[in-house]
């Protein structure tokens, strides 16, 4: 019966996609369309170079299938693949479930920190120690209440043997300065090639500390890279002026919510948040300023420019590319595997306002070509990540674990 009951499961919840019958596809991203985005920018700014924005558009040839393997997860924010094919899930309420490929949702694991799950608070990103099979260590963002406000902090901990709480759960690295927002707290983490960890934090949204996204004796706004027990990591770039945060990697971020490592380059990249237009990915290298608030291509929700409104300042970098409307990027990945010969080391974002998910060709460390997956599905897509078998797997808001693979 159980069997059974699994199939029709699967049956009601599979979409196939494809473009073509055939399987002749080349790993040049696929079929070369006209960009997809056809809505009208919300400003009239240029791009420094062609292909920053809006590209061809590309459609999968390889048919490929997306199965909802459960709708039972309660605002899912993080997703991570364990050893052994399962997958490890962060509920923004504060606790973490595990999946099986069957769909079945352990109940939730205990023991973390307190969260504030007000506004975009909560339990966010989460990454496993690359000793994980012999340690069981994970690490994790959350935001944190403490005197003064809210800040993004990361914490580390061991999964029990018995799969329902985190031993010794420990704070490892709070951020600063604390604010009241309950917004823009970035939230992604995962190790470098390095056996370091790479954070990202948020700039809080309010006007009052958007600047402190150039300031390099606050973390906000950031990528910090720090060691297992939340000390700045050796080799990190040195940032002249009093005070400048040891931690600091890059900076000038707004909401950065998605991170990844090339799997050929091992660079990192990450997705960040626009405001009205300006959502961005970026191509991390130490030491270098993104620019946030000074240049973006968005504006104020109000329709009015940012500071000066402009889009390009020596010294600061440009992104490699940006959306204008915005998708609202959240958690990406690099597709590492070969079962869909196009999609090899495309980048694929997670988007909330765009509900779909965006597969990036990258060439050159350029995007050659978009194309939007699971359009249809309606979903805001909070993390995606490539499981331990070569599919994709997706978490959204709504609820559901999506696995995404070739039919």
């Amino acid at each position: 019966m159980k069997k059974i009951k699994y199939i029709f499961v699967l049956s009601t919840a599979f979409l196939t996609f494809s473009c073509s019958s055939n399987d002749k596809a080349k790993n040049d991203g696929g079929t070369k369309t006209d960009p997809v985005e056809k809505e009208k920018p919300n400003s009239n700014y240029k791009p420094a170079f062609a292909g920053q924005t809006r590209v061809n558009g590309v459609t999968t040839n390889t048919a490929f299938q997306a199965v909802v393997l459960t709708s039972e997860l309660t605002n899912p924010w993080g997703v991570k693949s364990l050893p052994d094919g399962r997958l490890l899930v962060t509920q923004k309420t504060g606790t973490m479930r595990i999946v099986t490929p069957a769909g079945v949702v352990s109940a939730p694991i205990t023991g973390l920190p307190a969260v504030n799950a007000s506004g975009q608070g909560g339990l966010l990103g989460l990454c496993l120690d690359p000793d994980f099979a012999s340690n069981r260590m994970i690490y994790w963002v959350f935001s944190e209440a403490v005197s003064g406000g809210n800040i993004s902090s990361v914490a580390k901990g061991k999964l029990s043997n018995d799969e329902k709480t985190i031993e010794n759960a420990t704070v490892i690295y709070r951020s600063s300065p604390a604010n009241a927002s309950n917004l823009h707290y970035g939230g992604r983490i995962l190790f470098d090639q390095t056996g370091n960890l790479i954070v990202s934090t948020g700039e809080r949204s309010v006007l009052e500390t958007r600047p402190l996204a150039q300031s390099l004796t606050a973390s906000l706004g950031k990528v910090i890279r720090i060691t297992k027990e939340g000390k700045a990591a050796a080799g990190n770039p040195t940032f002249a002026g009093a005070g400048a945060l040891p931690e600091l990697f890059t900076y000038g971020h707004r909401n950065p919510q998605g991170l990844a490592v090339h799997p050929i380059t091992k660079e990192i990249w990450l997705s960040e948040h626009g405001p009205r237009g300006g959502d961005e990915i970026n191509r991390l290298q130490a030491g270098l300023n993104y620019g946030w608030p000074i240049i973006t291509y968005g504006i104020e929700y109000s329709g009015e420019p940012i500071g000066a409104g402009i889009q390009q300042k020596e010294g600061m970098e440009q992104p490699v590319y940006y959306w204008d409307p915005v998708v609202s990027p959240s958690g990406i990945t690099f597709y590492a595997g070969n079962r869909i010969p196009e999609w090899e080391n495309n980048l694929f974002v997670g988007c909330l306002s765009g509900m779909h998910i965006v597969r990036l060709v990258i060439k050159d460390n350029k995007v050659a070509g978009e194309e939007r997956l699971l359009a249809s599905e309606n979903q805001r897509f909070r993390d995606i990540t490539q499981g331990s078998d070569g599919a994709l797997y997706a978490v959204t808001d709504q609820g559901r674990l999506y696995k995404i693979d070739k039919k």
